[in-house]
């Protein structure tokens, strides 16, 4: 497989002046429908097809991933996602990938609410998971996209979770939002100068990141993991600014990284390279964090280190995560050894050896197939807390495709300037992104509005 070329997205670039914008090539024209004729009491004729018309709610919408009667009153947005060629090849393997999808959104007094629809031949929730290599006999994780080898064949499927994405301009601070929606933010890092080597050199940086262009421009973020999030029936709520500006960015490559979640606020200056802004810590205990642990061992004379998971249910199967209150609760165990065979030690002295039947192990075709039936989980999941966890979310999978149903205030009680302000009725540019079975590599629909019906 080989990547498309990229003149399109050059030519782009050059005539909007700006050096930095992704994704071009992916703006694709879409239609609204109506499932019915307009008339009395029915949504609205829209001849727009890149406006999402929030209807005026007759009744609140119940969020339990069910497109109950009540969605019947608000206009459908059909759209199409398509994964971009940004020219580095950071979506090899993706590029040109369509995603389609139908939003609708409604509001009262006091709530937005909105529905996605989107066909899906996979109900992809597994992240990274372990599983047990028996001719290393060391315990690995499952790449999050797909990998391929030197001649571009498809080495390992994608073991990334389904998400959905959508970015707003925080007060019409991004000055080049109205025009260029998610492309605003989004930079892709070809090299960068280091610095920290004599002389200064230019580094190869195949990656990307958001961040906003000027101290003032914030973007509101919201970012669902369809294997995560909805565990507790939310929508991760997080934001982007210009993490410290070119003079920083500049320097650091894919790790000039802008987004942050909701309640991290800047500090103050790091005090090492690159000296850029520092953010406050993450909420203790709120969100994922890894199922992941080093162990090191002594394999004929010789030191190595080993990694491991860090927890395990004993005995279950076909689960994609462990709850932080299954380890305080004593329902997930902690792993307290490993071997050079790979046995697993518990803390109740119990021992795993996943050398015994394939339970543990990779099975079935090699590029394709799927895990046993005990792979273990590569993270561990609580609530998010306070502003992040400001969307209200429920998901369900039909077999076929995602229905996704949530609500946020119009207004929240944000007082950071992270969060996008409904309650004035303006219309409201935005992107709305999906990422099929990946890590980063995703379809984007740009350039859409949101307008109420008043």
């Amino acid at each position: 497989m080989k990547t498309r070329s990229v003149k399109t997205v050059v030519t782009a670039l050059t005539v909007m002046g700006v050096t930095t914008l992704m994704f071009v090539v992916s703006c694709t024209k879409t239609n609204q429908t109506l499932d019915t004729p307009p008339a009395q009491g029915l949504p609205p004729v829209v001849t727009n097809p890149a406006d999402l018309i929030c209807a005026k709610a007759t009744s609140a919408p119940i969020i339990d991933g069910v497109a109950d009667a009540v969605w019947d009153n608000a206009t459908k947005l059909n759209a199409t996602t398509q994964v971009p060629d940004p020219g580095n090849g950071m979506f090899y393997g993706y590029i040109g990938t369509q995603y389609p999808i139908t939003l609708r959104s409604m509001y009262d007094a006091t709530n937005i609410y909105f529905l996605a629809e989107y066909p899906d031949a996979d109900k992809s929730v597994q992240v990274s998971p372990w599983y047990f290599n028996p001719s290393t006999k060391r315990w690995a994780q499952e790449p999050s996209a797909k990998t391929f080898d030197v001649n571009g064949n498809i080495t390992r499927d994608g073991w990334g979770e389904d998400k959905l994405s959508f970015l707003w301009n925080i007060d019409n601070s991004v000055v080049k939002f109205a025009s260029q929606s998610c492309y605003a933010t989004c930079h892709i890092f070809t090299s960068y100068l280091d610095p920290t080597t004599t002389p200064a050199t230019m580094k190869a940086n195949q990656s990307a990141n958001h961040y906003t262009n000027g101290s003032n421009e914030k973007i509101d973020m919201w970012w669902l993991k369809i294997g995560r999030d909805p565990i507790h029936g939310q929508f991760s709520d997080e934001y982007q600014d210009w993490a410290g500006g070119p003079s920083i960015t500049s320097l650091v490559g894919g790790s000039g990284n802008g987004r942050h979640q909701d309640d991290q606020v800047v500090t103050g200056s790091s005090t090492s390279y690159p000296y850029g802004p520092a953010y406050s810590s993450n909420v203790t205990g709120e969100g994922t964090r890894n199922n992941s642990q080093t162990f090191t061992l002594t394999v004929s004379g010789k030191t190595t280190t080993a990694t491991a998971p860090k927890y395990i249910i004993p005995g279950k199967s076909d689960y994609y995560y462990i709850l932080e209150t299954d380890i305080t609760s004593g329902v997930a165990l902690t792993v307290t050894g490993l071997d050079t065979l790979g046995k697993l030690t518990l803390s109740n002295a119990s021992v795993i050896d996943p050398n015994i039947g394939t339970d543990y192990q990779r099975v079935g075709d090699a590029v394709y197939g799927g895990g046993g039936p005990k792979i273990i989980p590569s993270y561990i999941s609580a609530p998010l807390k306070n502003n992040r966890a400001d969307i209200s979310c429920q998901v369900s999978y039909t077999g076929t495709s995602w229905i996704i149903e949530w609500k946020r205030a119009l207004k929240t009680a944000d007082t950071k300037r992270q969060d996008v302000d409904f309650s004035s009725l303006q219309d409201q540019p935005f992107g709305v992104a999906i990422f099929n079975k990946s890590n980063y590599q995703h379809g984007i629909k740009p350039n859409l509005t949101l307008k109420f019906q008043k």
